[in-house]
């Protein structure tokens, strides 16, 4: 009654989902759909009208979006300490990965060049500024909440690397030491693996 099941293709956001159920221990199933077929049909659609992936269903529950996916699972699972004790922390930087940085990592990959006079409408006002605030903030500690690592680093520390990784946040000392380090836990490298495994042999 209670099955997790993730719905995903291993060339999307989808990789988060499955590293956060990496980290909570919890066995759950993944169904994998294509982007132009399986996505589309009725039968994804009732689950995600969206039709687009991630989406999580842990019994009768359906969740989508990948913070929301996080955030979920951190909640139902505390045993696997991924929700801090720190909430105002943990729901500031959540949210921060989903709004200031996805923003202006999408604008910038898009080329979209906000006039300086308008930045107060888009939220993150620069993606340097929003790479000097993530810089900032994880300077001298090794999560983003302190010693503590959470969802929030798995959500957000997705992001980091894969714009670290395709050039689509810049270079930054500070969050390629933070990337590297989160990357390499057992977690992370057992669902890159499954993930790598779905794309089939490179050629």
């Amino acid at each position: 009654m209670n099955r997790l099941t993730l719905y995903t293709n291993p060339m999307s956001r989808g990789r988060i989902a499955r590293w956060m159920l990496e980290e909570t221990g919890q066995p759950y199933e993944v169904v994998v759909l294509d982007y132009a077929t399986t996505m589309k049909e009725p039968a994804y659609l009732a689950i995600n009208p969206m039709g687009k992936v991630p989406a999580l269903t842990h019994g009768d529950r359906v969740v989508t979006e990948g913070a929301a996916i996080c955030t979920y699972l951190a909640d139902a699972f505390p045993e696997a300490g991924l929700m801090p004790e720190d909430r105002a922390g943990f729901y500031r930087w959540m949210f921060f990965g989903a709004g200031p940085l996805e923003a202006a990592v999408t604008n910038a990959a898009l080329q979209v060049v906000v006039p300086a006079e308008r930045r107060g409408m888009v939220g993150y006002g620069s993606l340097e500024k929003v790479v000097a605030t993530l810089s900032g903030h994880l300077a001298g500690q090794p999560y983003f909440l302190g010693s503590q690592f959470t969802a929030v680093d798995v959500y957000v520390g997705s992001q980091i690397s894969w714009g670290l990784q395709f050039g689509t946040l810049p270079a930054d000392p500070v969050l390629a030491d933070y990337a590297a380090r989160i990357t390499a836990r057992p977690a992370a490298l057992r669902a890159k693996a499954a993930d790598d495994a779905l794309l089939g042999p490179k050629p």
